[in-house]
């Protein structure tokens, strides 16, 4: 408190005693103690309304007890039950959470994790997968710049996300306690199969099967790959305590049109704790018919790989590169790339006006715009000879089919001639063009629709650096290929525009995200945010039926079906308001990857131990566990001072008080007849 506040605190009594004084005792005929009482009444009352105008500042001392956290992270995940260790892993937890000296130490914070990472204090183990990298990276995001152990009570058996051994800050330790049997059984396992999505009909199609084993013995075991009641491939495999494993690669006809069900098994004479990871169902649609496409070009050019890799990503499209002179039947392909066209494309645009196939013209800086402008209507190009470097950006209204951004903004620039690009007739834009940041307001990326015949432009060369820099960014060149391939498939077909479009896979894994999306599009053929969509799905087995709900989402619609049982399913989307009606189905293969392990994964999480120096324990450790947190003058109990300054005009008892006095006051002069 100031010099000033307290001299004016002093002068504050001295006019409140002085003024209580002058009023009830020094005008007073008689001086009685009811006067005395009124004196002391108006001083206090006066005195109080003075220091509301004064407004001292008040400071008290508050000390803060700040502990270090010490999250207890559980497995929630159903390998926990496989493992017979559901019990211990909630007599650990319970030891843990309700032990008195930790809680004096440390602040103790409960979680769980399966698929996700949540704050939890119950605990179910029905995850269906496990993901500890999530759980690194959300305790990073939680204590953020904070130094704290972390005990992770698990069988460190992880089924999705990335290596978790380097994912936890290296600086705060983290104390597996591992829960699980950890003596060796024997154990044969298909540890992965890799089969395509597709075959076709009458072909032959690869299957790769992964096999290992865990042992200290000879064993021989036979590999059969069964339709039904019908084996398809049948051989037998050695393992010995030097040979762990095996990789068997079959191939099997596609003899039947449709999604097709095969199961691959592993049996041997010997016992086994677990016999659910020696077999695994999977799926191959067989086709019968295949997209060709045709990419015309007189150039050699890097665009051309990498249009083909993309395309043939899809194992139902072929490409064949042909010059346009060499062309004989256009009718054998389904779809035409145009690269770059100049006059020797000629024959090519007069053959295709009889024919009537679709085309996806590219251009660049060789391409004959002129020649171009007389051969179709779409687009009218008026181009100089200077070239020009143009960025894109996407268009988030676009819905002739469903396509997420892939970050094309941050793609290379296509290059092109500069000039003015006019559109024609109905045209849908995916990607118009910039130039550096100023809009063209031109496409980039167009598609045109006239009399039945689809086609698309992409107005600039290079295209093989975007697919280099999708590679970059999502370490894969699935997510390019996917776009290429949306683009062929609208190409490859005529249909007229449904209204109701509805994407899903013919067949998932059990314990996978089951996702239904669907798009519905008013008469104008625009998205229409208002549908109400709902979905029924129908077990063809037992008959059961379940209702959802759509929600609207980012340009469609969307459906999560987890929690299905394995087995085929019939489904009907329908638009409650049109009663537009789409029907397919798709079948969940029973896997249930939790059910894959006979131990904990003791190796990862010992080397997670040592990277983040802490200790791996077992549950007969636990005490030693408990020992070592409240040992460790890392984590010390902080206490801190803070001073908290209030204003007097901010205490309401205050006012209240004053309010007290000064009604007091009057019923005293009221009651002594002195009004």
């Amino acid at each position: 408190m100031t010099t000033n506040t307290i001299l004016l605190l002093l002068l504050s009594i001295l006019i409140a005693g002085g003024l209580s004084y002058f009023q009830y005792y020094y005008k007073a005929k008689t001086k009685s103690r009811v006067n005395l009482v009124l004196v002391f009444l108006r001083f206090l009352s006066i005195f109080g309304i003075l220091l509301l105008m004064i407004n001292p500042i008040m400071s008290r001392k508050i000390l803060e007890t700040i502990k270090t956290p010490l999250p207890i992270v559980v497995d929630n995940s159903s390998s926990i039950i496989d493992l017979n260790a559901k019990e211990t892993a909630l007599e650990l937890f319970k030891k843990l959470y309700q032990n008195k000296d930790l809680q004096e130490k440390f602040d103790l914070q409960s979680y769980q994790f399966d698929s996700d990472f949540q704050q939890s204090e119950l605990f179910d183990f029905k995850g269906t997968q496990t993901n500890l990298d999530e759980v690194a990276k959300n305790l990073k995001s939680t204590y953020k710049n904070s130094t704290f152990p972390t005990v992770l009570i698990t069988d460190g058996n992880q089924t999705s996300g990335n290596d978790y051994v380097y994912s936890f800050d290296p600086n705060n330790k983290v104390y597996p306690l591992i829960v699980g049997d950890t003596t060796k059984f024997l154990d044969l396992k298909i540890s992965q199969l890799n089969a395509n999505k597709y075959a076709f009909h009458k072909n032959k199609f690869p299957v790769e099967v992964f096999l290992s084993y865990s042992g200290n013995k000879n064993v021989n075991a036979d590999l059969s790959i069964s339709q039904g009641n019908s084996i398809l491939s049948k051989q037998t495999v050695s393992f010995s305590p030097s040979k762990k494993s095996e990789i068997i690669s079959v191939l099997l006809p596609a003899d039947k049109v449709g999604l097709q069900v095969f199961k691959a098994k592993i049996t041997s004479n010997q016992k086994e704790k677990n016999t659910y990871n020696n077999s695994k169902n999977f799926a191959v649609e067989v086709i019968d018919q295949k997209t060709n496409i045709g990419i015309v070009s007189t150039l050699n050019h890097p665009d051309i790989g990498a249009l083909k890799r993309a395309i043939e990503a899809n194992a139902q499209r072929k490409v064949t590169i042909v010059k346009p002179n060499s062309i004989n039947l256009l009718q054998d392909y389904n779809v035409l790339i145009l690269y770059q066209p100049t006059t020797e494309f000629k024959s090519i645009f007069e053959k295709n006006k009889l024919a009537g196939i679709n085309t996806f013209i590219v251009t660049g800086n060789s391409t004959d715009f002129n020649f171009l402008n007389q051969q179709q209507s779409g687009l009218t190009f008026k181009m100089s000879s200077q070239k020009e470097d143009y960025l894109a950006e996407f268009n988030s209204q676009f819905n002739l089919f469903a396509i997420d951004n892939l970050g094309f903004e941050n793609f290379p620039p296509l290059q092109n001639a500069f000039g003015t690009i006019t559109t024609n007739g109905t045209v849908s834009t995916l990607l118009s063009s910039k130039i550096r940041n100023i809009e063209t307001n031109a496409p980039l990326l167009t598609f045109v629709e006239n009399q039945g015949k689809r086609s698309a432009f992409l107005l600039g060369e290079n295209l093989w650096k975007w697919r280099m820099q999708s590679h970059i960014d999502k370490q894969s060149f699935e997510n390019f290929d996917v776009f290429v391939d949306k683009i062929i498939q609208f190409l490859a077909s005529n249909n007229s525009k449904k209204s109701l479009v509805v994407n899903h896979e013919n067949f998932y894994n059990s314990g996978e995200s089951i996702e239904i999306s669907a798009q519905f599009f008013n008469k104008n053929y625009e998205f229409d945010e208002k549908a109400r969509l709902t979905i029924s799905v129908t077990n063809v087995k037992s008959k059961q039926n379940k209702n959802y709900d759509l929600l609207k989402g980012n340009n469609s619609f969307k459906a999560n079906l987890d929690g299905l049982l394995a087995g085929a399913y019939n489904f009907s989307v329908q638009e409650l308001n049109s009663k537009t009606r789409y029907s397919g189905q798709f079948e969940i293969l029973d896997f249930d990857i939790e059910k894959q392990f006979v131990n904990p994964d003791l190796e990862k999480l010992n080397q997670l131990a040592t990277q983040t120096q802490g200790k791996v324990h077992y549950p007969n450790q636990v005490d030693a566990l408990i020992k070592t947190l409240l040992d460790d003058e890392n984590y010390k109990v902080v206490q801190k001072e803070i001073i908290a300054k209030t204003p007097l005009i901010d205490w309401v008892l205050l006012l209240i008080l004053i309010l007290i006095l000064l009604a007091s006051e009057w019923f005293l002069r009221k009651y002594n007849g002195m009004l």
